[in-house]
């Protein structure tokens, strides 16, 4: 069983930053690849990026590359999301979620989800 707890999120403006982290329990973080999601309101939950068991390897959603970047520590059994340059349509709630061994951009074959963090971009 992973346990997963976001935070970081929050109202920005357009054009600024915000970095999201994931704090996963248990001592099995490293057998875990790891992804975020993001739900904007009326839309279906969407890839954002994900990172390989070890962070070696990253793959992210066209919208988001050059902006954000994903990363993992290991030893503190945190993944982080930095977000730069946001956008009003980067607005939705974000979710990290585990996946046991390897990466994948389908959010049903995730094993294990955080609650969420809400993240607002005005304009």
């Amino acid at each position: 069983q992973v346990q997963l707890v976001e935070s970081g999120g929050g109202l920005v403006q357009a054009g600024g930053s915000l970095r999201l982290s994931c704090a996963a329990s248990g001592r099995t973080f490293s057998t875990y690849a790891m992804g975020w999601f993001r739900q904007a309101p009326g839309k279906e939950r969407e890839f954002a990026a994900a990172i390989s068991r070890s962070g070696d390897s990253t793959r992210y959603v066209d919208s988001v590359k050059g902006r954000f970047t994903i990363s993992r520590d290991n030893a503190k059994n945190t993944v982080y999301l930095q977000m730069n340059s946001l956008k009003p349509e980067d607005t939705a709630v974000y979710y990290c979620a585990a996946r046991f061994l390897f990466p994948d951009n389908l959010p049903y074959s995730y094993d294990y989800w955080g609650q969420g963090t809400q993240v607002t971009v005005s304009s």
